[in-house]
């Protein structure tokens, strides 16, 4: 895998909106810039989400940013 922060770097241009980190324990995590509504919370929209791995963690904002193109 490449260096962390060039990883780190290409998911949240990728992804705007979302500030990316990893535990000590080698999560990845992602969480929202801004505030949900809570009519978007109710429709599934995450503040925060979680995988095992970088690939795990952009499908999870894929899916996310499919919710904003849907309600767009």
């Amino acid at each position: 895998m490449g260096d962390f922060e060039d990883v780190k770097a290409a998911i949240e241009s990728e992804f705007p909106g979302w500030l990316v980190w990893r535990s000590d324990a080698g999560r990845w995590y992602a969480t929202r810039s801004g505030d949900l509504t809570d009519a978007q919370l109710q429709a599934g929209y995450a503040m925060t989400v979680a995988a095992d791995d970088e690939p795990g963690l952009r499908e999870l904002l894929r899916e996310q940013a499919g919710r904003d193109a849907g309600n767009g």
